[in-house]
């Protein structure tokens, strides 16, 4: 295992402000021992930004569609590339 990270960006749409989104989504992260960030836009959206080895984001993204919050997702946007070294998880 050569231990390269990568990067996966998400743009959720739907009734994704409001029900919890962020906090399950930073708590899921954390878990797996992600770095990155969850905050909502002003357009009604929430981005996700999480850096780390492909089969725990690959995980994340699952665990997001699994859990509670799978309902309320009617698109995602998905851009998969090279991390750029985030420490921490944020939550705005």
């Amino acid at each position: 295992m050569s231990g390269t990270k990568s990067r996966v960006r998400v743009v959720y749409a739907g009734d994704v402000q409001g029900v919890g989104f962020r906090w399950t989504v930073r708590n899921l992260a954390q878990g797996l021992g992600l770095d990155g960030g969850v905050e909502n836009r002003p357009n009604g959206t929430v981005e996700l930004v999480a850096e780390g080895g492909e089969p725990q984001l690959k995980w994340l993204l699952r665990q997001i569609r699994m859990s509670r919050l799978g309902p309320h997702i009617d698109s995602e946007q998905v851009e998969w590339g090279e991390a750029r070294g985030l420490s921490g998880f944020y939550y705005r």
